[in-house]
């Protein structure tokens, strides 16, 4: 369920808090394909069904950053923002992939309100990730985002 917040001032005085999660998203060999196309990363584990088959993980795995790159789509699900021009991507203070994400698995993501820092252009808003892999202890991805709520 979307969170919808009524201004920035409502995100700012949100810091801290944890934002739900999405529902589970498969992924598949097409998106996988797709996502090397754009980026040009074909490496076999990725894109060699019959190689990664007798690979380390027994298939194509997604590429790290196209996990990353879902969080995009994860924001939507969970939150929107009224009475700003722009929701601009802004950077990413840190990235890890703990475990891989095998195609044909599900992912779904939680996420929380790191911090709120008020500049000249808007509020950036620090997001803290957790991309889960279903069935598995390990999380596929974590992630520190940061949004520039432009007024």
């Amino acid at each position: 369920m979307t969170r919808t917040f009524t201004g920035v001032d409502e995100v700012v005085g949100a810091v801290g808090t944890q934002l739900g999660e999405t529902a589970w998203l498969e992924i598949t060999q097409q998106q996988v394909n797709q996502f090397a196309e754009a980026t040009g990363d074909h490496q076999w584990i990725h894109v060699d069904v019959e190689r990664a088959a007798t690979g380390p993980y027994g298939g194509t795995i997604a590429h790290g950053y196209l996990t990353l790159s879902l969080i995009a789509r994860f924001g939507e699900e969970l939150f929107s923002v009224e009475g700003v021009t722009a929701k601009l991507n802004y950077g990413v203070n840190k990235v890890r992939f703990p475990t891989p994400v095998p195609v044909g698995s599900r992912i779904r993501a939680g996420a929380s309100i790191a911090g709120a820092q008020e500049t000249p252009a808007g509020v950036q808003v620090s997001l803290q990730w957790v991309i889960e892999l279903e069935n598995s202890t390990k999380p596929a991805c974590v992630a520190e985002t940061v949004v520039l709520l432009v007024p």
